[in-house]
């Protein structure tokens, strides 16, 4: 073999293993700066309409779970077990956290909306995925109220098709205050405006059940006031029962 062959190989061994004794040195170096770095702060951003969660609860689920970051070393921090114990909360609908070398860690979290509460044997939140939330002593959502025969089955239906059509309309969203299904499975509605009681009846065709009433309110209210009568009953096809008072 020649020399400078030879002196070519011997040279790029050399090199090779220079590179590897710095990455090794690195590696080193950057876990004992990580070992003496501490989280030093927790950033939190809550994304919600209505506080289900609070920054004071945050900080008391993690301390009660270990997993608090201040005070640990950055080599030391998981945040990914953060981001599974926070995904499993039923009041989350999303979350992130991550940290930076300083030691500062960032936990941004998403809530989820309630669409209706239901109330009767158990009290609990719809949201607008369909998804169970259970309800908060202390903090009310001013979304529709249901009552009645409900039972959970029934709000994967029809029904939850028209209590989100309410809640995502504005003109419903605001007149609806509750919706009331009786022992024969007739679905009342009561307005916040007004005493006349809405008899639906079923679900079926409940948006033009709802256009025909809305039209009612718009053409005729306005005149005759909104007190005149004590009942309608929009059961009937094309049409308007209404019983005064």
């Amino acid at each position: 073999m020649k020399a400078g062959k030879i002196i070519g190989i011997a040279v790029l061994s050399l090199l090779l293993a220079g590179a590897m004794a710095y990455t090794v040195y690195s590696l080193v170096v950057f876990r004992t700066v990580e070992d003496q770095v501490k989280c030093n702060d927790l950033e939190i951003s809550i994304t919600a309409d209505i506080p289900l969660i609070t920054e004071d609860e945050l900080h008391r689920m993690l301390r009660d779970k270990g997993l608090h970051p201040i005070g640990v070393s950055v080599a030391d921090l998981r945040t990914e077990r953060i981001e599974r114990f926070l995904s499993a909360h039923p009041y989350v609908k999303y979350v992130r956290c991550y940290h930076d070398p300083k030691g500062k860690v960032s936990l941004e979290l998403e809530l989820r909306k309630p669409l209706f509460l239901v109330v009767g044997n158990e009290n609990f939140y719809v949201d607008q995925e369909g998804k169970i939330l259970p309800s908060k002593p202390g903090v009310m959502a001013y979304v529709p109220v249901v009552t009645g025969r409900v039972t959970r089955t029934m709000l994967q239906g029809e029904l939850y098709e028209m209590i989100r059509f309410i809640a995502r309309n504005e003109f419903w969203n605001a007149q609806i205050q509750q919706i009331h299904v009786r022992d024969d499975q007739k679905t009342e509605l009561v307005p916040r405006v007004g005493n006349a009681l809405i008899l639906l009846g079923t679900t079926d065709g409940y948006e033009k059940k709802l256009e025909r009433l809305y039209r009612l309110y718009e053409k005729a209210f306005n005149v005759m006031g909104w007190n005149t009568y004590r009942m309608l009953d929009l059961q009937f096809e094309n049409q308007i029962v209404a019983v005064k008072n």
